[in-house]
């Protein structure tokens, strides 16, 4: 009889329902969008809705949404606020999702 090798043990499920719900933040066309955007630089509301085809307030929810998850964060610069990634595993999930999905716009 074989024995299993070792593995190591298993989340526990606390992290695992914080992670879910980090997660479903990004659960949105839109917000991934944003997220690869945000991978290549700053970008402000109304940069980030002429790119992702929505109105500024849309973008504004999703982008406070992304920030209050920990995955964005906003520079003030006189009248204008930059957005920009702060979650640095956040360029490894978009990785997985453009390997599995594809990387080309559309």
């Amino acid at each position: 009889m074989g024995t299993r090798p070792k593995t190591p043990p298993l989340t526990d499920l606390t992290a695992l329902g914080q992670a879910a719900e980090c997660l479903k933040a990004l659960a949105h066309p839109h917000r991934l969008r944003i997220v690869q955007m945000l991978l290549r630089g700053r970008y402000t509301v109304g940069e980030v809705a002429a790119a992702c085809g929505i109105a500024s307030p849309m973008a504004s929810e999703h982008l406070r949404l992304m920030q209050r998850c920990g995955f964005l964060a906003c520079d003030k610069e006189g009248r204008n606020a930059y957005y920009r990634v702060t979650e640095p595993h956040l360029k490894d999930i978009m990785a997985c999702v453009e390997a599995r999905f594809g990387s080309a716009a559309g």
